[in-house]
């Protein structure tokens, strides 16, 4: 019976971690909607591991976890790009 949480939350944390990687490294517009994805299942993770407590979950929490904090303090260290001012066209 305490398998059950890590059966259901296993590929679906290991996914978003592979996609959420990816789609944070090859899309850099998308990058805050990949990291509220990701962060969003963490808590969904969260909820899971308090539903029924165990030690792999948690283990596979705490990857997730420093997955999205290692996106996420990457997300704040790189600079954002500045819009190019507007042309004005004069007759």
């Amino acid at each position: 019976m305490g398998q059950e949480m890590l059966n259901t939350l296993a590929l679906p944390l290991l996914f978003s971690m592979l996609a959420g990687t990816y789609a944070y490294l090859r899309f850099p517009d998308r990058r805050t909607r990949v990291l509220l994805t990701l962060i969003l299942f963490q808590l969904v993770g969260a909820y899971g591991y308090r539903s029924q407590p165990e030690m792999a979950l948690f283990s596979l929490l705490a990857l997730h976890g420093l997955i999205v904090f290692a996106l996420l303090l990457h997300s704040l260290q790189t600079p954002r790009p500045e819009l190019a001012p507007e042309r004005i066209r004069r007759k």
